[in-house]
């Protein structure tokens, strides 16, 4: 369910460019999850997860139902997978147009 659902085409464009623009699907190496990823920085990643995802996922089973806002620890073997996908050059690193 949307929490915000915008009514100008303008402030539609800005919300896909914040929540989707520049996303990469990385599988887990483990489970097989497959989330959107984007890295602003070395130290900023954005995850986007869907329930197909987190039905995969075994970590995120194991914590509960995600509520689309909550904040919680990453999956460990999600956060090496991602590692290895920005090693291989596969998640570009840093933030285009505020994005």
């Amino acid at each position: 369910m949307a929490s915000f659902v915008p009514t100008n085409a303008d402030t539609a464009e800005d919300q896909r460019l914040y929540t989707r623009a520049r996303l990469t699907e990385v599988a887990c190496l483990d489970c097989l999850a497959t989330v959107g990823v984007k890295k602003n920085s070395e130290h900023h990643t954005s995850v986007q997860w869907d329930a197909t995802a987190t039905g995969h996922c075994p970590e995120m089973a194991r914590r509960g139902r995600l509520d689309g806002r909550s904040v919680t620890p990453a999956c460990p073997r999600l956060v090496a997978s991602i590692e290895a996908a920005t090693r291989e050059g596969r998640i570009p690193v840093g933030a285009e147009d505020g994005y």
